[in-house]
């Protein structure tokens, strides 16, 4: 009701008579204004509608009781929308307001932040993260909520946390992807990125490396440096960093996949001695390979002339951490045997039969690869463009609704259509 909600002012005597219409869009309008007396809008928050409760939640002029009241409603939408609205609001209470309308306040957001609706605890989240005098207790409910939509914006944003709660975090096992939201986190200390290295998470750790805000003791990263000959995942990462110990470049180069190779040449940090003896080394790795090698790396396809890291995408499958973000994140890095081991381990396809469809160049076994290893259709664009090479006009893309765009029976068929092709090469 336009006129009811924007009329620059209303009596005391209508709002109380339209309070109790039996048009339930009149009565949310109302809980919509914020000129409203406190009563009035404490009476719509009892209100049996959750569209007018839901009003009254987002109206910034309701009273603070009113918080704690709609913290413990029913309705979900309610609860969400109260979330955003009071996490606003709990900065600017200041030490003038009064103890009992602070307490209630954030008496209502430890409610929230305990809600079974990951939606709202999530909402909540967001709203909270870089909130820089938030209350504590409620940041560290958050941070430690076994669900990563929830936990993960305050514990990759939230100034309230301190290392030492990082750390307890790390040391006690967040939601999966929890450390690597810390290590995403602006500024790491030596301290944090420790924590974050003992965890051995893979995928945290490359974001650590990833992260040149972070700071890292040099013994540790020549650690990581030795362990990413096995872990493709840090390498991108390790060579984007902005410096390296002493002698690293020589030694990444003798075991880079080999779209790393150039990055690394290219490096502006590199001495003479230092360019020289990595060009040797690369040289020496690519050089014996002969003219169909290079031809295929210039066209991008170095990934197919070189053994995937099949073990390495095994261990990941086993501990349960070959995820969709740690295979997405490799195709953005240009990661491209590791995620083309990542398919195969997934897909529990043959080698020679994902190889042969990427020969080819064939998008629909390309798309097929990829449901076949139940990996988002979100991948399967960049994955035609970056790995196949396929033409812009010939691509395959989700449907519009975002869903995968082949069948079960569908991406059967083309894996078997390229098994018995393999099999006749």
């Amino acid at each position: 009701m336009v006129g009811i909600k924007d009329s620059e002012s209303i009596s005391y005597a209508d709002a109380k008579e339209l309070a109790r219409s039996k048009d339930v869009s009149v009565r949310a309008a109302l809980a919509e204004r914020e000129d409203l007396a406190g009563e009035l809008l404490y009476f719509l928050a009892e209100d049996d509608d959750p569209e007018v409760r839901r009003a009254v939640a987002a109206n910034a002029a309701a009273p603070r009781q009113t918080d704690l009241l709609l913290a413990r409603d029913q309705n979900e939408i309610v609860r969400g929308g109260l979330a955003g609205k009071i996490a606003n609001l709990a900065p600017g209470l200041s030490s003038e307001e009064s103890n009992k309308i602070r307490a209630q306040t954030f008496e209502a957001l430890e409610t929230l932040a305990r809600d079974q609706i990951t939606q709202v605890r999530a909402l909540l989240s967001e709203a909270l993260k870089d909130v820089v005098d938030a209350p504590s207790d409620v940041i560290k409910l958050l941070a430690n909520d076994i669900e990563i939509a929830v936990s993960g914006p305050v514990l990759e944003f939230s100034p309230v946390l301190s290392d030492a709660d990082l750390v307890e975090i790390i040391e006690k096992g967040p939601a999966r992807g929890g450390v690597a939201a810390i290590a995403r986190r602006e500024k790491v200390s030596e301290n944090l990125a420790d924590a974050i290295i003992d965890s051995d998470d893979i995928e945290g750790i490359a974001d650590l490396l990833g992260n040149t805000s972070a700071q890292m003791r040099e013994e540790a990263l020549d650690e990581l440096i030795d362990r990413s000959r096995d872990i493709e995942l840090w390498q991108a990462p390790l060579v984007a960093r902005p410096t390296l110990p002493n002698g690293a470049a020589e030694r990444m180069a003798g075991f880079l996949a080999s779209n790393l190779l150039d990055a690394l040449r290219e490096r502006g940090d590199l001495d003479h001695k230092t360019l020289d003896a990595v060009s040797g080394i690369i040289h020496g790795r690519i050089g014996g390979r002969g003219e169909a090698m290079n031809k295929a790396v210039a066209a991008g396809f170095d990934f197919l002339k070189v053994d995937p890291p099949l073990e390495t995408a095994t261990r990941l499958l086993d501990a349960g951490r070959l995820t969709t973000n740690v295979t997405l994140k490799a195709l953005r890095a240009g990661d491209h045997a590791f995620v083309f081991a990542a398919i195969i381990v997934l897909s529990d396809v043959n080698l020679h039969v994902a190889r042969k469809i990427f020969i080819e160049k064939s998008p629909a076994g390309i798309v097929a690869l990829i449901g076949k290893a139940k990996l988002p259709a979100e991948m399967i664009v960049m994955t035609q463009q970056k790995m196949g090479r396929i033409a812009p006009t010939e691509i395959i893309h989700p449907r519009e609704d975002g869903a995968f765009p082949m069948s079960d029976k569908d991406i059967d068929w083309q894996i078997e259509f390229y098994a018995d092709m393999a099999e006749r090469a």
